[in-house]
């Protein structure tokens, strides 16, 4: 998805002066890492003001999960979000639009999936441990933001995928960002690393079975090298 001009402006501005004010909310990054967390709350539409309150920046990843979901034509869909006005807003707009969902946080909720009872299922990269089975309920997961981790991002993508599924799709959805961009980059290198790959490889042999992202044509070639490695489909939409 886009920045319109002056969300651009708005975006740009924290970054430059590490202060901004939107409305009555004043935004503050104290430092490197702090910005990094504010411009990536941004990036997904909203961000926590200094009062801890939450001004919404934009709606354009919701419209776009909305396109995704209807896409989905009728199969389960794992939606995985990393901050809370993130799924509180994502909540929102599945109440809105009438799509059944639940929070997978309880045994009950992970049975619910699994039987292929929701439609949509909500996750936080954290509690999608190792060992975590959601492998029955389906095999599509929107990453609403994208974490740095690759820990986490193997361990989620990891849970939907059982011996014998080819592929299990994995879809992100980025806002043209720099710093999404970098995020991108970050957690594709990692996976394609041969200690990555080495260490996924030893993974699969065991009872944890971790998934190998193809980010691109281009990296095709490291297909051969790890036949015995599941696949993952990733679709970027920006």
């Amino acid at each position: 998805v886009q920045l319109s001009d002056e969300e651009r402006e708005h975006y740009d501005e924290l970054k430059r002066e590490l202060v901004l004010t939107l409305g009555d909310g004043e935004i503050t990054a104290a430092n490197a890492a702090s910005l990094c967390g504010k411009l990536s709350q941004m990036a997904n539409g909203a961000v926590y003001t200094d009062d801890h309150s939450v001004k919404v920046f934009h709606d354009r990843k919701l419209d776009a999960l909305e396109d995704m979901i209807e896409a989905a034509n009728g199969k389960p869909v794992m939606i995985a979000y990393w901050f809370q006005h993130d799924l509180d807003r994502i909540k929102e707009r599945l109440r809105e639009i009438g799509v059944v969902y639940e929070k997978i946080d309880s045994e009950d909720s992970i049975v619910r999936w699994n039987e292929g009872k929701l439609p949509v299922a909500l996750i936080h990269p954290a509690s999608a441990g190792h060992g975590l089975n959601l492998q029955d309920g389906g095999s599509t997961i929107i990453w609403f933001g994208l974490t740095w981790s690759l820990e986490l991002y193997q361990q989620t993508n990891g849970s939907l995928w059982r011996q014998g599924r080819q592929v299990c799709m994995s879809m992100a959805l980025s806002c043209h960002t720099p710093l999404v961009a970098q995020i991108v980059s970050i957690v594709t290198a990692r996976l394609l690393t041969p200690i990555a790959i080495q260490s996924m490889t030893a993974s699969n042999r065991g009872l944890t079975p971790t998934c190998l992202t193809v980010a691109s044509e281009s990296d095709a070639p490291m297909r051969k090298s790890v036949t015995t490695m599941p696949r993952i489909a990733i679709h970027t939409s920006t």
